[in-house]
């Protein structure tokens, strides 16, 4: 089994799991910015998985919490810019019409 499977069951995931979701209520800045949230942590994941066996930051001590800072910090800078938080945006939009 590889990496990425192990830690996600993408196929359990269905349409009929979002029914519950109450939208309704919620404001659009605070969806956009859940949206947003969710999109920096699937990016910081990616790069977590992607950076693992690199010596992005060296090899010395600490060279684990550095690369766990660095792919933080990049999924926070680029939150809302790869498209995952419009998408996840408009369905969760649209769910509360």
């Amino acid at each position: 089994m590889d990496m990425l499977s192990s830690n996600v069951d993408i196929s359990a995931l269905n349409q009929k799991d979002f029914k519950n979701i109450n939208t309704k209520n919620m404001k659009k800045d605070d969806l956009r910015e859940v949206c947003d949230n969710f999109e920096s942590f699937f990016t910081q994941q990616l790069l977590d998985i992607s950076l693992k066996n690199t010596n992005v930051a060296g090899e010395e001590t600490g060279s684990e919490i550095i690369k766990g800072m660095y792919t933080e910090n990049i999924s926070r800078v680029s939150a809302g810019t790869m498209g995952i938080s419009d998408m996840l945006y408009k369905f969760l939009s649209q769910k509360g019409k």
